[in-house]
Formats: structure tokens, sequence, C-alpha cells
């Protein structure tokens, strides 16, 4: 099965497999008497044969059991249908409970595992469609940002397990590079404008100085403050680490870059993923399986439209209210807004220091309000941290990972600072709240923090949810009176703006067929936002076909159902509890969760 944790920008989707699975057997053999084992036995299965997942969650730690982290992902095409295999073996075995002797929340806990499967099912015929590697992820980027950002080092055998694990990541090009090539023959390349951006990204990370490198920096600051080894000892892990990124890992990176760079003589400048073998269809696949609706690229496209023009109307009459020239059009004024030298900070250390306070600044106070409008809370903390400066320059303006279940790393909430017009001080309190507090950090942090639902469920993610969510949290900071400040108010609403002009450009690259420049153009026009950030989304929508149409229709379902609910219950109506409808039970596919808040209307309607 697949499942999902956070890493980087985005919900990943992990497929792993069982160590004890073989091709002629499985570790679940049959189905245990008790569902709620059958959960357990199956996330465990597929947690426990991904060494990186383990070691992002700490779940062995959790069950206070001592780990070696020095292993890294089978990435292998064998292994990958392996677990294949093992997942329909593992669908058949859920079939085969009576649903009708289970409790409630059991049964949502098997709709939901079954929602997964099949949607997993649904998507095999595509299995190589995905872009392998690209500007955004793939092994190339995701492998220093987990080195970085997930490898702890505690101790003198954690950095052993580190130094291992720069040896191990050559079996995992070796992985790659054999999936590149059915690729290439099946006519799956990225788009020559990517690709160039992806060789010229990787040369430089492996033509820098061993020692200026983040896989060594990493190492070396983690194992400096390590205090029960001597200088001499931690001198010789330095000396290991060294030779481990000469010898293996700028090689494996090496060859990957010859291999990509003869992609590059082959590949087109078609921006969309129609060309791809039956793309049109793989495009509904991916639409499906990240809005979790039956909706079409056309209902998708002309909804953005609809809602790009009734949110520019609202923007437009702020500007009018602050005395702006109205007849000058949206599309001029909405340029000329970021061009206030006002609403930006200093481009140098000191101002992008100043940026990261704030943000803190707006959590802390947000943090104070949160508990008009919600009775649960999570536990864990968040921070707010820089992305890594290495890989800054085409990573989003913002992203959220969740904490380690072991309480051992909060919940951080990354600011991209690479471009500082691209942070105007009228956009950080939504971004804040998107990503932070009432968003990504209160929905994950509070589903890893349930207690008497399987583990699935608490590290579950689907994108309409969790994106809708967090794009409803900013709406939700606007009415506890977090943004009365007019331009603030344009921040919030440019960023629904944006999330808006996602479904256009989404369905018109890969639906309607429009170039990479015609996107561009239309989002810029649009929204207003810096041409840096504009090129990075329309970019990272090339390479995630549909991921980006989740926000929006993830955020109107919700606001859909809370009006249902008000409407429905009157009087009876509370906002706390409707928050802990959509919260307590973990992320779910839209039609589910539609069926949880009408459970509680008529549970409330009763009462």
């Amino acid at each position: 099965m697949s499942y999902h944790f956070t890493f980087k920008n985005k919900i990943i989707t992990s497929l792993v497999g069982f160590a004890l699975c073989s091709s002629s057997t499985f570790a679940l053999e049959t189905a245990p008497e008790k569902i709620n084992d059958y959960f357990q036995d199956v996330f465990v299965e597929n947690l426990m044969d991904s060494p990186e997942n383990l070691t992002d969650t700490r779940f062995m730690e959790q069950q206070g059991k001592a780990w070696r982290h020095d292993k890294l992902d089978d990435l292998s095409l064998a292994h990958e249908e392996k677990n294949i295999a093992r997942d329909h073996h593992n669908y058949d075995l859920l079939l085969g409970y009576d649903l009708t002797k289970i409790s409630k929340d059991e049964r949502l806990s098997a709709q939901l595992m079954r929602w997964q499967f099949d949607d997993q099912f649904a998507q095999e015929k595509y299995r190589f469609h995905d872009y392998s590697i690209s500007q955004l992820d793939g092994l190339m980027n995701n492998y220093p940002l987990f080195m970085n950002g997930y490898h702890q080092i505690n101790s003198e055998a954690d950095a052993e397990d580190y130094i291992a694990r720069l040896y191990g990541v050559k079996d995992q090009f070796d992985s790659i590079l054999a999936r590149l090539k059915i690729q290439q023959e099946k006519g799956i390349i990225l788009p020559k404008s990517l690709l160039h951006k992806v060789l010229d990204a990787n040369r430089a990370f492996a033509a820098q100085d061993i020692r200026d490198n983040i896989l060594f920096k990493s190492f070396e600051e983690k194992v400096s403050a390590l205090k029960e080894i001597s200088d001499e000892e931690k001198a010789e892990l330095y000396n290991k680490a060294e030779k481990a990124i000469k010898t293996t890992v700028y090689p494996a990176y090496n060859r990957a870059i010859a291999v990509l760079a003869e992609q590059e003589k082959v590949a087109t400048n078609d921006a969309g993923v129609w060309k791809l073998p039956d793309g049109d269809n793989y495009y509904q696949t991916k639409i499906r399986s990240n809005t979790t609706t039956n909706m079409t690229a056309e209902e998708i496209h002309n909804l953005g439209l609809k809602e790009v023009a009734r949110i520019q109307g609202e923007i437009m009459a702020i500007f009018k209210k602050e005395g702006y020239d109205t007849h000058k059009g949206f599309d001029v004024l909405i340029q000329e807004l970021p061009q206030n030298d006002r609403f930006y900070y200093t481009d140098d250390d000191q101002g992008r220091a100043q940026i990261l306070k704030d943000y803190a600044t707006i959590i802390e106070e947000v943090n104070g309000r949160v508990k008009d409008v919600f009775n649960v809370k999570p536990k864990m903390g968040v921070e707010v941290r820089r992305v890594p400066e290495f890989s800054e320059k085409s990573a989003p303006g913002a992203y959220y990972s969740g904490p380690a279940l072991d309480g051992s790393r909060p919940g951080i909430f990354w600011a991209n600072l690479y471009d500082i017009k691209a942070t105007p001080k009228y956009g950080m309190r939504t971004l804040a709240y998107h990503e932070a507090v009432p968003g990504h950090h209160f929905q994950i942090a509070i589903a890893q923090e349930l207690k008497d639902i399987p583990m699935f469920r608490k590290l579950g993610g689907y994108t309409a949810y969790v994106e809708g969510w967090a794009l409803y949290a900013e709406r939700l900071a606007k009415e506890l009176g977090l943004q009365d400040n007019s331009f603030d108010d344009i921040g919030r609403l440019k960023a629904e703006l944006f999330r808006a002009v996602r479904l256009v450009v989404d369905t018109g690259m890969h639906y309607k067929r429009w170039t990479r420049e015609q996107a561009i153009d239309y989002m810029y026009r649009n929204t207003g936002n810096a041409m840096s950030d504009v090129e990075a989304e329309i970019e990272r929508y090339m390479v995630w076909p549909a991921q980006a149409l989740a926000y929006k229709v993830g955020m109107l379902k919700i606001l859909a159902l809370r009006e249902k609910a008000k409407k429905s219950l009157g009087d009876k109506f509370d906002l706390r509890t409707f928050h802990d409808v959509i919260l307590i039970h973990g992320a779910m596919p839209l039609d589910i969760l539609e069926e949880q808040v009408d459970d509680y209307i008529a549970h409330t309607l009763k009462h």
C-alpha cells in the first residue's frame, strides 16, 4: 500500500514493502482475527521496509527499541514489483472481513484503507509516468535534503550510520538509472527546460569542494556537537565522510548527470503530460487521486476561471477603499503593489533574520487565539526555519514538515528566503497561517497525536484534505480578526487567488495543451507574484500534474460542509465542534469527510 509521509514541500507517497517478504510468500499469510491488528500489521509491514521513513518517523524509538539508521530505501524495480504483489494480497485479506461485525470507527478505518488501495491500483498502469528525477524531487534532490534534515547524529554510532548511507546511495542511483532507461524507451522524459535546470544544479552540486557540500557540512555540524568523543575521533569521522562522498556520492551523481545530458538532446519542450502515452487518462487519474473527487479537467478549468474573477473583484474593492485608481485595471494594480519598497525587508542577512523572527511572532499571536475556535490543539510545537540554501533556488516559497513521533523534532515551517521580493510583508500572515497555525501544523500534529486509531490514519495524507484544510485556515484567521489590515487582507486574497489560478494553469498545460510560457504569462498577469516565484510554481505543476488542483477544491469542499452544517443545525451549530469533526479522525478523502459531517449533523439534531 502507499503510505504518505510529510517530507519537503508536499505529501509524498512512499511505495514500501516488508523485509521478510519473498517472491512466493507474504508477511501476512492470513488475516488477523481483529481488524485493528490487520491495520497495524499492514502499516508496520510497509514501514519496516523503508529505512528512510523509519528515520523520519522514529517509529522504532517509539517502541522503546534502538534502531540502526544505516540503510536507505530499496528503489529497485524488482522490489517495487514485490510490493505490488504484496499489496494485492493484503487487499484481498481486507475484503474478507465482515464489516457488519466491527465497530463504526473500525469500518471507517477499513473504508480509508480500501480507498488507498483502490487509488494505488488505479495508478499501477502508469507506474513509469511520474518523472523519476526533476528540479523539485527525485533522488538527486531528496537525498541531501533527507541526510541534512532527517538523519540525526546523537552518537558516534549515528555518525557511522550516516557514512554507511553515503556509500549506500550508489544502489539507489543504479535503480533510478535503470528506471530512467525504461522511461526513455516509453517516451517519458522530463521537458527540456527542466532538464537544463536539473543539470545545472547537480553539476554545481557535484563540483563543489567536498567540505563545502551540504552532505559534509551537515555531518560536520552534527558531529562537532557530540561531547562523548574526542577531537581526534571527530577528525577521523570527517575523513571517512569525505572519502565516501569522493568515491561514491560524487561518482553516482556524475553518472546520473551523464544520462540526463543525453536525454536533454532528445527531450521536447512540451509542458503537459498529454504528451505521454495515454496522457489524457493519466492526467484524469492524477486528478482523482489528488482531489479525491470525480471532477473532470474541464470542470476544474471552468471553476478556476470563475474563482479568479470573483477573488479579483474582492481585491479591487479593497484597492478602491484604499484610494487606488481602479481604472488602471486589476493586472496593473496587482503588479504595482509589490513594487513598493515599504512592503519588503532589506536584502541582506539581517533582513532575512528579521523575516524568520516576525514569522515566529505571527505564530505566537495566532496560537493565543485558536482557543476560541478549537477544542483540540496539538501538544507539539512548530518552529520556523530557512529553506536550505543549496535547494532554495528551485524550491517553493514555503513548506511544512511534521514532527517526529518520538517528540525529538518539532513541526517545521520552512521559509524560502532566496528572493526577498517573493516575501512581501502583506503575505506573511497568510503564509504562516497556512503552513503552521492553524494550518498544516494543526492538522498534521493533531492527527499524529490521536489516540485509539490505527497508525496509518495518524500518518495518512490526502492532498485535497491536507491542503484544503491549510487554505481554509487562511480564511479562518481572517474570521478571527487577524487580517484586518487592508494589505494583509489583500495578501490573504492574493493567496486564495494564487490557488484559483492554479486550477486554470494546471489544467491549461496538462489538458488544454498550453505551453510553459502561456502558463507563466497567465499566472504572472493574474496574481502579481514575483516572476521567480511564478516560474518555480509553473515548473512545479509540470512535474506534479494535478497536485496543485487539490488546494482550492479541498478548501471549497470544507467551506461547503461548514455551510451545510450551519444551515442544518442553526443555533445548535458550534464551530469548535465542527473543527473537531474535520480533524479528530485524521486525513481522509473528501467524499468520506462529507459522510463524517453528515453523521455529525444527524447526531446533533437528535440530541
